[in-house]
């Protein structure tokens, strides 16, 4: 153990991380797709709220892929913050799925419902449990 990280990183906490940066990568792809709708005149309402949310979704993939890189290594932060991530995911990904989009729908629930399975194990628990530079709190 060095530097307060556990000896050995679980295969819970490497899928988990996995996970939630695939989700980071998917809204990086669908900013970009909106940046290309938007760049290619595609009719909006409001400009500047088609530019806002094109910011939001890359302020979230950002905030995801940080999520999963201090995830990864070990500090206790990123659990609520991936917790939170899993429910919005969860609370889009059921009506799309009820709405006819089953290949959406279940490309959104299934890795969320692993995720918020993983992420209260108890090896995730453990080994996750680092504030800052101290050592592992649990």
């Amino acid at each position: 153990m060095s530097r307060g990280v556990p000896a050995s990183r679980p295969g819970e906490v490497s899928a988990l991380s996995l996970i939630v940066a695939a989700e980071a990568a998917a809204l990086l792809v669908a900013a970009g797709w909106y940046a290309v709708q938007l760049t290619t005149g595609a009719p909006v309402l409001s400009f500047w709220g088609a530019v806002f949310t094109l910011a939001l979704l890359l302020t979230f993939s950002a905030w995801l892929f940080a999520v999963a890189y201090f995830l990864f290594r070990g500090f206790r932060w990123p659990r609520a913050g991936a917790l939170v991530a899993q429910l919005f995911v969860l609370t889009i990904g059921f009506p799309t799925l009820t709405g006819g989009y089953i290949v959406a729908g279940l490309s959104m629930l299934v890795p969320a419902a692993v995720a918020v399975v993983l992420l209260f194990r108890k090896s995730v628990i453990s080994f996750a449990s680092r504030s800052g530079g101290a050592p592992p709190a649990l």
